[in-house]
């Protein structure tokens, strides 16, 4: 009952993502979702889904674009 393992490319700090939605507007891949659920600051923080993870290009662009600096990118 395994679960299949995720590289991750782009990894948010959901606890201080205000959901300003910046990162959602540059990525050209249109893989950063807004979670329904709230976080600890009560905003709704984005992230990329396990599914979408592979179809990062890790360009970066929606680390340098947030304010708060809650976005890491790593290149494979």
């Amino acid at each position: 009952m395994g679960g299949r393992f995720v590289e991750r490319r782009v990894r948010f700090n959901e606890d201080h993502c205000k959901s300003c939605e910046l990162c959602v507007s540059v990525c050209p891949k249109k893989i950063i979702k807004i979670r329904t659920g709230l976080n600890r600051l009560g905003y709704h923080p984005a992230y990329v889904p396990d599914e979408d993870q592979e179809k990062c290009i890790s360009c970066a662009l929606c680390a340098r674009m947030c304010p708060d600096a809650v976005i890491e990118v790593w290149r494979p």
